[in-house]
């Protein structure tokens, strides 16, 4: 028995799959450029930027698979194989999957929305479930924090229950000076308020102050005044080395009796 070939059906199936594959490249290519223009834009801050473009990777993948599977869909019914039993057969896969890996649907979903709604970004300082440091990565799964020991924590997305941003925002730089109790108080306040206007001009970062707010604590050795300075993100921490530093050399060429600083 000789089997014969239709090879009209064949070409046509042929010219259909290759039309089937021609469609999907170019609706992957153009799905692709019009994300990434949606989600391009060269004024925002380097943060956001990041973010989009995370929210920018997911969108071009989930728009591939789509694409890829309409296209094996398409191209299997060309050969006349029973698509409706294979995607009966993958809902119930998929189904499973989904019950199997419901952590990992939670923690994507989580990820997800922290990127949206900008909650962190890469190089902030924050607090996470009681631990402190600078995120290194923000995914779609998992939260790196390094803290100032050098430990890298990893916290899943799901976990998060309670997240402090200390990077948004003007910080407060505090240097609090303990003055002897033989120091005559109303002087050495009038003098360190001198000394605040002229340091205004001399620190870098710097928005508010510094200012001294006076005595925050007594003890029977000494007077505990605060000077505070309200300073750029990122910069308290030297705000508050170089004051302390200017402060104390001010205070001993003074002839006041400085004890330490804290």
């Amino acid at each position: 028995m000789i089997l014969k070939l239709d090879w009209g059906s064949i070409l046509a199936s042929v010219i259909a799959i290759g039309i089937i594959i021609l469609l999907s490249i170019i609706s992957i290519i153009i799905a692709r450029k019009l994300i990434i223009r949606l989600t391009t834009h060269s004024r925002l801050s380097k943060g956001t930027q990041l973010r989009l473009k995370t929210i920018q990777s997911i969108l071009i993948n989930v728009t591939t698979y789509v694409i890829i599977f309409i296209a094996l869909v398409s191209i299997l019914a060309e050969f006349h194989i029973n698509i409706s039993a294979i995607l009966a057969s993958a809902g119930v896969l998929g189904l499973a999957i989904g019950f199997g890996a419901k952590d990992l649907v939670s923690d994507i979903v989580s990820g997800f929305f922290i990127l949206l709604e900008d909650q962190v970004q890469v190089g902030e300082d924050v607090t996470v479930n009681g631990f402190s440091g600078t995120v290194e990565h923000v995914g779609l799964r998992v939260l790196k924090i390094r803290d100032p020991e050098g430990d890298l924590h990893f916290i899943l997305n799901r976990d998060i229950k309670s997240l402090t941003n200390h990077s948004r925002g003007h910080m407060l730089a505090k240097v609090d000076l303990p003055l002897s109790t033989k120091t005559d108080l109303d002087q050495a306040l009038a003098y360190l308020e001198e000394q605040c206007r002229l340091l205004r001009e001399l620190l870098p970062g710097v928005i508010d102050g510094p200012n001294v707010l006076g005595v925050v604590d007594v003890t029977p050795q000494s007077s505990i005044v605060r000077i505070q300075a309200r300073a750029e993100n990122g910069k308290q921490g030297e705000v508050e080395r170089r004051l302390r530093k200017e402060l104390v050399q001010a205070t001993d060429k003074a002839g006041y009796l400085l004890t330490e600083t804290t």
